[in-house]
């Protein structure tokens, strides 16, 4: 089972719980929990072969992680805990293992806030999914992380974002960053997925200004939907639940207290 960490709450009969995205770890949330736990049931958890998330015995005979897969290990961690139900909050690649979670068991979400989301590559993500994938057995891993983490997060007031992920992706070993970079193999076809189905679960996406990868498809996706919602939180990059903490934190709990009434 993955490892994680749960914050139960005296009173609050709500739980929260956060996923984080590739190369990172329950780690990232430190700025989120402090706050949230004063309010929720609050679970974090470490994805497979991240953090203090060991892989399992089976993996290691098995170069292939799916989507599926990775979100069978969260639900395995809900069910375990005998959580009924959660609002989910994602960043990154997180967020779409939250929609699909949400696909898989549509019973176990109550909300979905999406930090950072990604619903769709455009050139520019798909020209940098291509470079990864030549070089991905040639060059060492961290030096094509470190280069992705620039481009997703150039600017100066990202520094801080970029470093806590690569130092976060320098604790996987080079088979696991490869396992995971597979999944970009399978990511196409489940974006288009969710882009043409929308899920009747209430979504709040909280995007960056400067998020110039993801935020525009986000903000077409948000026009078209009926369930979903969009903040965009000024001088801010892709990772806004570090670089804003206090607004991110601020604009979810709000959110989902909102969805108490």
């Amino acid at each position: 089972m993955l490892n994680y960490y749960s914050y139960p709450h005296k009173n609050s009969v709500e739980w929260v719980t956060f996923v984080h995205g590739a190369g990172g770890s329950s780690s990232i949330w430190y700025k989120q929990v402090r706050e949230f736990k004063k309010e929720f049931n609050v679970l974090i958890l470490d994805l497979r072969g991240h953090g203090d998330s060991e892989p399992k015995l089976k993996d290691t005979f098995s170069s292939k992680y799916t989507f599926d897969s990775i979100t069978i290990d969260i639900i395995e961690v809900i069910e375990y805990l005998k959580i009924k139900k959660s609002h989910f909050i994602g960043i990154s690649l997180g967020t779409i293992l939250i929609r699909n979670l949400a696909e898989k068991r549509h019973d176990l979400v109550q909300s979905m806030i999406m930090g950072g989301a990604i619903i769709k590559l455009n050139f520019r993500s798909q020209v940098l999914m291509k470079i990864g994938n030549i070089f991905k057995s040639i060059v060492p891993y961290m030096m094509l992380y470190k280069l992705f983490a620039f481009i997703i997060m150039p600017k100066k007031n990202h520094k801080k974002s970029r470093l806590l992920f690569v130092n976060e992706a320098k604790k996987l070993y080079q088979k696991e960053f490869l396992r995971w970079f597979k999944l970009t193999s399978e990511i196409n076809p489940l974006l288009r997925f969710f882009r043409t189905k929308e899920i009747k679960i209430p979504t709040l996406y909280v995007m960056g200004s400067e998020d110039h990868l993801f935020l525009p498809s986000i903000k077409n996706i948000v026009s078209k939907h009926v369930y979903s919602s969009l903040f965009v939180v000024d001088n801010c990059g892709h990772i806004v639940n570090v670089e804003q903490s206090e607004t991110f934190n601020t604009q979810s709990i709000r959110f989902i207290t909102s969805l108490s009434f």
